[in-house]
């Protein structure tokens, strides 16, 4: 599908795959009655739709209610199946780079969704894209293993690197330096533009998740047979490796540290978090989440129901950590007694957390289509925003305007 060009690219309803840019903030009264008067909910009279009103794939049927909340301010559309990933640019959260199962990427404006220029030339699936620290570059991933870097005010490409199938990639924290994992185990490090390349080998299996540490000089990578390495950037040598007891028993899904870097964290399909000194390569704790409720056995023919840690993170402004699971629980733990806070129950599974930079809360999206914000100091749950009609791949989250905008993707039916 070829791009949309000048309001075409702004859209808020129709069958395309779509990002949502929400202003966050819980709707007043007058807020809601200013937005009911704009619907009519006469079932006869215009034949179009007004600008507000929601326009359905099918009248057949009863329409589900909270399909009928939209509470997104813009909505890009221009792609045209499921969005994997969504990030905005660190210098001025003006712009957005989003990734999709069309094979394709675009960089656009989030304040009206006006298309700046598509990262051209993927041939698979683009599920990493992300830009510099500065903003000056977006780097677009496909599962191929297919990478490219875009100047972002030139809108052209200035390099492109093809790897094994790619498994995460993420931008220096100071520099041009791009890292990524790939599905043979080795981790890859490029200086953008010049291409100048690094290689650490890890285990024959996937390099499943990494993170670049806040100094810049070491990254901790994650990997499918449950063993985690700390490498140091510059000599290319592993500083520590977790294995065994040490390690996870199952494939590692999430890696985080805290603002410092002197804590890391790792979650895995074993369902345990681990706290680890990054210094020494020492386990802190272990964080086991028990069900909310025993699960019945499977019966003859049904899959056994299945959990695990699919996101992680660090509070900035207290010894906090928040834990996502696919069963939908959201753990609230208290670093500093090594415990249990809040345990906060979803619908369904988490699919990613973030906390707000300055303050206790945390944002999840998860797969019945809704993002919320939760106190963590409370575990109660502040607001919940809804318009997707399907599950909720990304997001990514504004802290430059207190978290007052966030961005969604969609997968779309199958």
């Amino acid at each position: 599908m070829e791009p949309a060009e000048g309001p075409g690219a702004l859209s808020f309803h129709g069958d395309e795959e779509i990002i949502e840019v929400v202003e966050l903030g819980p709707p007043g009264p007058d807020d809601l009655a200013d937005e009911m008067e704009d619907v009519d909910f006469d079932d006869e009279g215009a034949e179009e739709p007004s600008a507000e009103a929601w326009e359905t794939e099918d009248d057949e049927g009863v329409e589900d209610s909270m399909e009928a909340q939209d509470d997104s301010e813009v909505t890009f559309s221009l792609h045209s199946a499921s969005v994997f990933c969504v990030s905005l640019d660190p210098k001025t959260n003006t712009l957005a780079v989003t990734g999709g199962e069309d094979d394709k990427a675009f960089v656009w404006r989030v304040s009206d969704g006006e298309l700046l220029f598509e990262c051209s030339g993927h041939k698979d699936s683009v599920t990493c894209a992300g830009f510099s620290h500065d903003s000056v570059f977006v780097a677009t991933g496909d599962m191929s293993g297919l990478i490219k870097v875009w100047r972002v005010d030139a809108k052209e490409e200035v390099w492109s690197f093809e790897v094994g199938d790619l498994e995460w990639m993420e931008w220096h924290p100071q520099a041009h330096v791009l890292l990524a994992g790939t599905a043979d185990g080795n981790s890859w490090m490029w200086k953008i533009p010049s291409g100048d390349c690094k290689t650490f080998q890890g285990p024959a299996c996937p390099a499943t998740c990494g993170r670049i540490l806040p100094d810049g000089k070491r990254a901790v990578v994650g990997y499918e047979d449950g063993t985690m390495r700390i490498w140091d950037l510059k000599q290319g040598t592993s500083l520590h490796v977790l294995k065994g007891q040490d390690g996870h028993q199952d494939p590692l899904t999430c890696v985080a540290s805290n603002q410092d870097g002197s804590l890391i964290m790792t979650g895995s399909v074993d369902c345990h978090a681990k706290l680890v000194n990054s210094a020494t390569g020492k386990v802190v704790c272990v964080f086991k989440m028990e069900s909310m409720a025993p699960k019945a056995p499977a019966g003859e023919g049904e899959e056994a129901e299945s959990n695990s840690v699919e996101s992680l993170g660090f509070c900035n402004v207290m010894p906090l950590a928040a834990v996502g699971y696919l069963d939908g629980t959201l753990a609230i733990y208290d670093l500093s007694t090594q415990s249990l806070r809040h345990k906060c129950q979803h619908e369904s599974g988490i699919v990613q957390l973030l906390w707000e930079e300055s303050s206790a809360v945390v944002y999840t999206c998860s797969l019945d289509g809704a993002v919320r914000l939760w106190d963590a100091r409370s575990g109660k749950m502040i607001s919940e925003y809804r318009g997707h009609s399907a599950e909720i791949l990304d997001f990514a989250v504004n802290n430059s305007k207190g978290g007052s905008l966030w961005l969604k993707s969609t997968c779309g039916a199958v």
